[in-house]
């Protein structure tokens, strides 16, 4: 398998699609002439024309609108919100026609679109650009939440998110681009609500998803080193979730910690949280432990956002007070 990053992988994913189906075409702030602003899209009009890959003015709301209504009448758009905060400016598209037509016209329309881009904190992009926005989707019937921590999940989900007949959140993480990461060379693709156990282990459950999936992953090598062996649990799909997965891990080794860049309140790590105890109290020996950002803005200053975000040591202190050490 070829070693790519993670932009090259979702370009891949795009680039295969556009190829194998002519209704599919990407729309956005620079996505065309500019390559992208991460260079997600480098090389994609040059293939595929203006026609297929289109710049759009600064106006999110309109050219999601734009988008939902090209799904309605059979073609298959990918919209790239350059950061998943500006997002924010096509809530009313989003929810209440992208997530809410398939339903109220009975099925007559399907709705085919992916809304993609990165989410969450990257470096000192202070508090209007560092926010990790995956609970208020999952709050919205009709809309599936991807989240990929890998290349191999970026390009896998994204080809599934495409093909899907519903509107799809795909959440990135712009500090994750330049991951690298094997990728099979044939075509594969990852179903919508199937889990992955980035590392087997059997003393505790550490659940996460993006870029925490690395956070917790570090964590678990560490409490390996105290023969504390960690299983780290990627959801991948956020919404519909893979709970029977990690309701079997937590079977299994008893104990659990829950990592999220979000807040705390409300968030994704509650409900995962929950469900736990709703399907597997009386396998916990201890609570389930939650580590997300504080709750309050992110600052500007590199310093205080490390304080502010989940970090390799939260998560061991976490997984220690879990395990009674």
């Amino acid at each position: 398998m070829a070693e790519i990053t993670f932009r090259e992988a979702l370009n891949q994913a795009m680039a295969e699609e556009m190829q194998r189906d002519e209704n599919v075409y990407l729309m956005g702030e620079e996505v065309g002439y500019y390559n992208g602003a991460y260079k997600v899209s480098q090389g994609l009009m040059e293939k595929f024309g203006a026609s297929r890959v289109i710049d759009t003015p600064i106006a999110e709301l309109g050219f999601a609108g734009v988008g939902i209504g090209s799904a309605m009448v059979g073609l298959r758009p990918i919209i790239e919100m350059m950061t998943f905060n500006f997002s924010i400016l096509a809530l009313d598209q989003i929810i209440n026609n992208a997530a809410k037509l398939r339903y109220m016209s009975g099925g007559q329309f399907k709705i085919p679109i992916v809304f993609r881009g990165p989410g969450g904190s990257a470096h000192m992009l202070a508090a209007q650009h560092s926010q990790c926005l995956d609970p208020w989707f999952c709050n919205v019937p009709g809309l599936i939440v991807m989240t990929p921590s890998t290349p191999y999940d970026g390009k896998g989900m994204l080809k599934t998110a495409i093909r899907d007949d519903n509107p799809v959140i795909f959440i990135e993480s712009e500090s994750m681009y330049g991951f690298k990461g094997e990728v099979p060379e044939e075509e594969y693709l990852i179903p919508i609500g199937v889990g992955d156990i980035k590392r087997g282990g059997s003393d505790i459950t550490l659940v996460a998803w993006n870029k925490m999936v690395h956070v917790a992953m570090e964590a678990a090598a560490i409490l390996e080193k105290e023969d504390i062996e960690a299983e780290v649990i990627d959801p991948r799909t956020l919404k519909p979730l893979d709970e029977q997965m990690i309701v079997t891990s937590v079977e299994k080794t008893n104990r659990c910690v829950v990592i999220e860049e979000g807040w705390p309140y409300a968030g994704v790590g509650a409900e995962i949280a929950a469900r736990i105890s709703a399907l597997a109290f009386d396998s916990l020996d201890a609570p389930i432990l939650r580590v997300s950002s504080e709750d309050l803005p992110m600052p500007y200053a590199h310093n205080l956002e490390k304080e502010v975000l989940p970090s390799v040591d939260k998560v061991v202190r976490a997984a220690k007070k879990v395990l009674y050490i």
